[in-house]
């Protein structure tokens, strides 16, 4: 049978209307019910079940609501939308509301025909939002038919959760544990990148020349490389490195040209310029040889670079960024600094003698393998590094270390050494492998009476826990306390696993015992022990021992399983390096955790512990820490130091100990060798900051102006509503419902115990049913970035929309039981207007046919307008649409008879159908805007647009009608 309903009809089956989809087919309609949710999607078999024809039926007269109604009913319905009328196709859908700032990678991408950008926001600023917008929009518009995320397998949990709560893409996890379990599901033949359309995948697991060409071979046609830095190699590198192959796998992937390709990183250089071209090329061949110093060199780069600092965005659309005023203004609440505090400990006497007598084991081995050949040399070189680094992080580790053989000693080789026993024991900023490199590395590489001194040495170690001997540990209670007495809540930052354990043991409140922080202070450990969604779950448990109570603090311990990806901001607010990284980049990583957006607090508090007299620590502060701090402070972004370059300072700190010992360690910064090296650095590092400065003004991103994010912000606001709209409607909402509010400063919170059971039976899915049941207040937010528990005041938030979904439902369903705050038609008496004037809340729903590479995309988009006219239906004098707003504003000046108003709305509602003419030329004209707004956005790449056509599916429906009549008018009026 031929097809009877197109898309954007209304039918009635099973009961009840339904708006057609245009996944619908001639035997087989998709529905989505009218006002409810894609969760609600049906299809239905003509042939087998009855379906007709629907037309939106009009209000009952005698269901008449106050003044508030019809702003309650439209708010309601525009949140509702799940395909707005704006020029983007995915933003109704998606559960973030996006910054405007975030707006404009989106803006560039479609623009391209082919989508290749490499986002290089500052750390913090939301790369992440940016590049699933533009996912999302690709695969709502037909673009792209299917996604692959390439990311590090600490982080493929957190993509996987952030696609699907926030833009409702369900992607397969490919990682080593995972491969097996997806592989046994497939036909003979298949690949595993045929069968699901949307994968995240573990780089290094992919990379291998046994997965990579089934990869590429079937690989989705939208690829985002996460960490992307991480993914290419500087001219001189090693040909075998894991950057390399790497390198190999993108350089394939990006060898069709027709694939949509985001690259996304915070640090694109990393120090090293070739690596940068090469990333570039990567987006576009021609980037990595075109002069970028030319206007021509830097206006192609511009198309697909986007790199921006916080200040760049702290402030946005306002008239500092050329716009007429500061209507638009958006202010992202970025931390405003990090305070930092160096604090120093000194040894113990017992211990200060177990370190002398390690260093002089270590001297020992590391002479006696000079002897021996180079292979020797470097296994004693790991092994003694290995012992220093883990003697003056805790007791427990240098125990543990001195126990466990070492790495490097099954080496075959120099070069096997030097490639097993780095990753352990160096903290390199490009490394993305971080999953089990916080064990204790071994130093154990000998038999018979040296192990014998070992274990002397282990045993000695062991006896020193506890903040009697452990002068660190005491050292960190202080500073702990400090900061919990001030309100904070800190997370403490380790190298070796064993030593995080070590720190919650003796800190937290153990069998009835309370710990050293207090009573109401709880702390957990997070280490590479956990898988990464375990890691998570530690944390949400932390946050829910802690409480509500305002007393209550929470101490986080973690290793650097959580320095890279992981978004603790909601949780913590203070950084504690107990063990310092030998490379500075780490501890930038450390705290971008926490100082980022969403974090409350204006100042997240540092603090550096170092030893004072263990020979290392002071060295590596004052050379890699403080000056990266300073590099950072005076750019206002953080420059990575090359990797070879921090590893030939910390060498020579090493080599110096070894050799002098730590009683002349001053003599270290006149040391000829440590001079060539700082000096080395010090050059190279001021280069690369310099040509950061220089990329950062040159290539500013000027491909799209604050007055075109500005005009599409506005037409989002129309289709969608904006922040003052939804603010409004929850409250009056929220208090119609009978919800108890109590104010917050700038925010509110609402008990919703007494509200209807509808609405707190949906409240309790999103919020938790303890928390409706308890009657718990519900924070709500004026700021987007929310912590678990809070709602924002955004349409996307799941308990704004699960208020919007009661709130219609009631109004369209006078049977629905309790306060209905909104209602389909009002009389209001008012001193707002002079004669009688109509309102109308009309929905237009749109048949958009958008062209793409893979054949035309057959979509539904809605909108909800207010009309409003004076005089009578058949002779009305339409008002300018500033006008029909403004009328939402109008306030009863008197009571309106209940009869009389019964028969006024009668009257107007009779004689509605004389508002069809223009009700249908007015949708026409809706849908022209459509179409040339599709077109704005995508004016720059021709093929895009053609083919492009948006009708308006007739009659449109009459939600509300709202008569406002004069004060004083009497019957007659």
């Amino acid at each position: 049978m031929a097809l009877t309903y197109s898309a954007g009809s209304l039918v009635t089956a099973r009961g009840r209307e339904w708006v057609v989809l245009p996944e619908s087919e001639p035997d087989l309609l998709v529905l989505r019910p009218l006002g409810g949710s894609d969760d609600d999607i049906a299809a239905v078999f003509p042939a087998f079940e009855e379906v007709k024809g629907a037309e939106f039926a009009p209000p009952e007269p005698s269901d008449l609501g106050d003044q508030r109604a019809a702003g309650l009913l439209r708010t309601a319905l525009r949140i509702g939308f799940r395909s707005g009328a704006g020029p983007f196709r995915s933003l109704a859908g998606i559960a973030v509301e996006p910054r405007a700032y975030q707006l404009v990678p989106l803006l560039m991408a479609l623009r391209q025909s082919t989508v290749r950008m490499l986002i290089s926001d500052d750390v913090g600023i939301g790369k992440t939002i940016e590049a699933g917008l533009i996912a999302s929009e690709l695969l709502a518009q037909g673009e792209a038919t299917g996604l692959a995320v390439l990311c590090s397998p600490a982080l493929a949990e957190q993509w996987q959760q952030e696609l699907r709560t926030k833009f409702g893409i369900d992607a397969e996890l490919v990682l080593a544990s995972t491969v097996s379990r997806l592989e046994r599901n497939l036909d003979l033949g298949q690949s595993l990148f045929d069968k699901y359309p949307n994968v995240i995948i573990s780089t290094d697991f992919i990379k291998s020349p046994r997965h990579r060409d089934d990869f590429v071979r079937h690989c989705p046609d939208l690829v985002v490389v996460d960490e992307a830095h991480t993914c290419v190699a500087a001219d001189d590198a090693s040909a075998g490195s894991q950057n390399q192959l790497r390198y190999e796998l993108l350089r394939r992937v990006a060898e069709d040209t027709t694939r949509h390709l985001l690259l996304v990183t915070a640090t694109p250089h990393s120090g090293k310029e070739s690596a940068f071209r090469n990333l570039l090329g990567l987006v576009k061949p021609e980037l990595a040889g075109v002069n970028l110093e030319s206007e021509a060199g830097r206006k192609l780069l511009a198309q697909h670079f986007v790199a921006r600092k916080r200040a760049d965005v702290r402030q946005y659309l306002t008239k500092a960024d050329g716009l007429d005023d500061d209507s638009l203004a958006q202010r992202t609440a970025f931390p405003s600094d990090r305070y930092f505090k160096d604090e120093t400990y000194k040894l113990s006497s017992d211990y200060r003698s177990l370190l002398d007598d390690a260093i002089a084991y270590a001297r020992e081995r590391v002479r006696e393998a000079d002897g021996q050949g180079k292979r020797e040399a470097r296994i004693a070189w790991w092994s003694a590094i290995a012992l220093l680094r883990s003697l003056v992080s805790s007791p427990r580790a240098a125990a543990q270390t001195l126990r466990t053989r070492s790495a490097a000693a099954l080496a075959a080789s120099a070069e096997e050494a030097d490639r097993l026993g780095a990753p352990l024991t160096s903290d390199a900023a490009d490394s993305d492998a971080m999953e089990g490199m916080d064990v204790a590395p071994g130093a154990e590489t000998a038999e018979g009476d040296r192990r014998g001194r070992l274990a002397e040495l282990a045993e000695r170690a062991g006896q020193l826990e506890g903040p009697t001997q452990d002068l660190k540990l005491k050292a960190l209670v202080k500073h702990l306390k400090a900061l919990l007495a001030d309100g904070y809540n800190p997370i403490v930052f380790c190298r070796y696993i064993p030593t995080a354990e070590y720190l919650a043991e003796q800190l937290g409140n153990r069998d009835g015992k309370r710990g050293p922080l207090g009573a109401k202070t709880v702390v957990a450990s997070v280490t590479g022990t956990l898988s990464p969604q375990q890691r998570i779950e530690r944390i949400e448990k932390l946050a829910e021992e802690a409480g509500e109570d305002a007393a209550a603090r929470r101490v986080l311990i973690s290793t650097d399983c959580l320095s890279e990806g992981v978004n603790l901001q909601h949780y913590f607010d203070a950084v504690i390096h107990y063990d310092l990284a030998w490379n500075p980049t780490r501890h930038d990583q450390r705290e971008g955790r926490v100082d980022r957006y969403g974090q409350h607090r204006d100042q997240v508090r540092v603090i550096t512990l170092y030893g004072e007299d263990n020979g290392i620590d002071g060295k590596v502060l004052e050379v890699l820490i403080k000056k990266h701090r300073q590099i950072k402070k005076d750019l206002g972004i953080s420059v990575s130091v090359p990797d070879e370059l921090s590893t030939g300072v910390t060498d020579a700190i090493v080599e110096w100990l070894l050799m002098r010992g730590r009683e002349d360690e001053d003599a270290l910064f006149s040391a000829d060798a440590f001079k060539v090296s700082r000096a080395r650095l010090d050059s190279d590092w001021h280069s690369a900051a310099e040509r950061e400065t220089t990329s950062r003004s040159l290539f500013a991103q000027r491909s799209v102006h604050p007055e075109e994010v500005a005009r599409e912000i506005t037409s989002i606001r129309e289709a969608l509503g904006g922040a003052g709209e939804i603010r409004s409607f929850v409250r009056e909402s929220l208090s119609a419902l009978n919800a108890v509010l109590r104010e917050d400063g700038a925010d509110f919170a609402a008990q919703v115990g007494g509200t209807p059971a509808g609405l707190r039976d949906a409240l309790a899915q999103v919020v938790g049913p303890e928390a409706v049941e308890k009657d718990r207040p519900i924070p709500f937010r004026a700021d987007p970035a929310v912590a678990r528990g809070e709602a924002a005041l955004v349409r996307t938030d799941p308990v704004v929309g699960a208020l919007a979904a009661h709130v219609l439902n009631a109004a369209l369903d006078a049977g629905v039981e309790g306060a209905r705050p909104a209602r389909r038609c009002g009389v209001i008496t008012t001193e707002a207007v002079d004669t009688r004037t109509t309102l109308l809340l009309v929905r237009y729903r749109f048949h958009l046919t958008l062209p793409s590479r893979h054949g035309e995309k057959q979509l539904v988009a809605e909108d909800a307008r207010l009309l409003a006219f004076e005089g009578s239906p058949k002779n009305a004098e339409w008002l300018p649409p500033e006008r029909a707003i403004a009328l939402l504003d109008a306030t009863a000046s008197e009571n309106t008879d209940p009869f009389f108003g019964e028969r006024t709305i009668a009257r107007v509602l009779g004689r509605l159908p004389d508002t069809a003419d223009f009700l249908s030329s007015y949708g026409d004209e809706l849908a022209s805007e459509l179409d040339a707004a599709h077109r704005r956005v995508r004016a720059a790449s021709g093929e895009i647009v053609r083919g492009l056509s948006v009708t308006a599916q007739k009659p449109a429906d009459i939600l509300g009608t709202y008569v406002y009549l004069p004060a004083s008018a009497g019957e007659n009026a």
